[in-house]
């Protein structure tokens, strides 16, 4: 008896092991098609935003920068794009914080674009430089857009050891106009401006001449000139439309514009943070409003004028100090 059982112990066992296996073989068969069909219909709808699927972003059928058509029928070029509509929208990070300052900075930038008579799609050329934000490149390039120290002199900026205009958003977009412009005026082509904005333009004339072509979509260049005026677009699409590339940013979240007053000097500040708190803020607040302001105290020997920007009530308060 005692063996009868042992046996059909066994026979239980091995009968259960195999329906289990052959069940888990069904539901991954039938999972599998499923979820297959799931990928194909989501592919077909284009909608990067209604599942955690990676899809490829959609690119619209046409494409314009700064009034100028961009040559999708080239698969170089369209490719080109795909690349950093690719690159940008799989960025998360980087492409929200873009997002959220842009709506304090865009404000700022675009009036002057207007009246300097740049489009206003060059606004995204300061967000693939800098994503917004007074940075400073290797090579010793500063601020929103990038301004060497040669161009931003050129230009009109006063770079020293006390003052260095290309910190300052709205002297420093002025200043990227006027390159701008004079490289329009130059090329012809808004596209070409962008391209002499990365290379400069006497490497961009040289190119042109050895190449023998006029237009930026028939030039070989270096591969980060050739993927310029394509990050610049793809901002443009996807910050026009956050939700169709899966971005749902509410208003509430968005960085807003500084609120401040200005007070003009016309003399020497022989200490900053003496300067401020005569102001009611302290010297870290100063530096965050006016961060052209790169030493701790101003020798003006010839009487400049300057703008000091002091943020309004609420804006930015003092934290107590501990120590007072």
């Amino acid at each position: 008896m005692k063996k009868i059982k042992s046996n059909t112990e066994f026979i239980f066992f091995f009968s259960g092991l195999t329906a289990g296996i052959l069940i888990l073989v069904i539901v991954g068969f039938y999972g599998s098609k499923n979820k297959e069909a799931g990928r194909t219909a989501h592919f077909n709808n284009s909608d990067l935003s209604s599942s955690n699927k990676i899809i490829s972003p959609k690119i619209p059928d046409k494409i314009e920068f700064a009034g100028e058509k961009v040559p999708l029928e080239n698969f170089e070029v369209k490719e080109r794009i795909d690349r950093e509509m690719l690159v940008n929208v799989y960025w998360y990070s980087s492409t929200i914080l873009g997002m959220k300052r842009a709506n304090r900075w865009f404000p700022v930038i675009e009036p002057i674009l207007k009246k300097n008579n740049i489009p206003d799609d060059f606004k995204y050329l300061a967000v693939i430089e800098s994503n917004l934000t007074n940075s400073v490149s290797y090579a010793g390039a500063v601020g929103f857009w990038q301004l060497t120290e040669d161009v931003a002199k050129k230009y009109g900026l006063e770079v020293n050891d006390e003052v260095d205009e290309r910190y300052n958003v709205e002297k420093s977009t002025e200043a990227a106009c006027k390159y701008l412009l004079d490289a329009y005026n130059e090329f012809k082509s808004w596209t070409l401006a962008a391209a002499a904005f990365n290379m400069g333009k006497n490497g961009l004339e040289k190119q042109i001449e050895k190449q023998r072509v006029h237009n930026y979509y028939n030039l070989l260049l270096s591969e980060e000139t050739l993927r310029y005026v394509a990050r610049i677009i793809s901002m443009k699409l996807i910050f026009n439309d956050p939700e169709e590339y899966g971005y749902e940013l509410n208003r509430d979240v968005l960085y807003p514009p500084l609120k401040t007053h200005n007070i003009e000097i016309n003399s020497s500040v022989e200490n900053w943070t003496d300067f401020a708190f005569n102001h009611g803020i302290n010297y870290k607040i100063l530096k965050y409003y006016n961060p052209w302001l790169r030493d701790i105290s101003l020798t003006n020997k010839k009487k400049k004028v300057y703008e000091i920007k002091i943020p309004d009530k609420g804006m930015l308060e003092m934290t107590k100090d501990e120590t007072q």
